[in-house]
């Protein structure tokens, strides 16, 4: 079957532009496509952030559950936490199994914006509650 979804891309209000590219770029990992005009388009292999400058807009931190805006499945989140925590990104949570069949852990960048990190758990060990 044809690919039809190529991949996710997320566009953000930010406060301060320069400051959120700093963010994304030094502590998140992500690399700069393109800048103009208030905007900045960033990237972290298949994850595209949008990101522009909305200085005198309502911040996510005051959106308070509606700052959530992206779950993104990964293959090691041991180790994307270990990095971002050498980093000094404000974690929300530790990795940890879920019942649903998810280890994850959460992060919040400087806007307030909240994200989960997933891997799914193999199925023999959410139906044996083994996690």
């Amino acid at each position: 079957m044809k690919k039809i979804i190529l991949e996710t891309r997320y566009v953000l209000a930010v406060k301060d532009l320069q400051a959120s590219v700093h963010f994304y770029v030094e502590k998140l990992g992500f690399t700069i496509d393109w800048a103009q005009d208030g905007w900045h388009q960033l990237r972290r292999e298949g994850i595209v952030v949008m990101l522009g400058e909305c200085a005198d807009d309502v911040a996510a931190f005051e959106t308070r559950n509606h700052s959530y805006f992206a779950y993104i499945l990964v293959d090691a989140p041991d180790a994307l936490f270990g990095e971002f925590h050498a980093k000094g990104v404000e974690v929300l949570s530790f990795p940890t199994d879920k019942p649903w069949g998810m280890r994850e852990f959460g992060i919040r960048t400087i806007d307030g914006h909240r994200i989960t990190f997933g891997q799914e758990l193999l199925k023999s060990d959410v139906a044996s509650g083994n996690f």
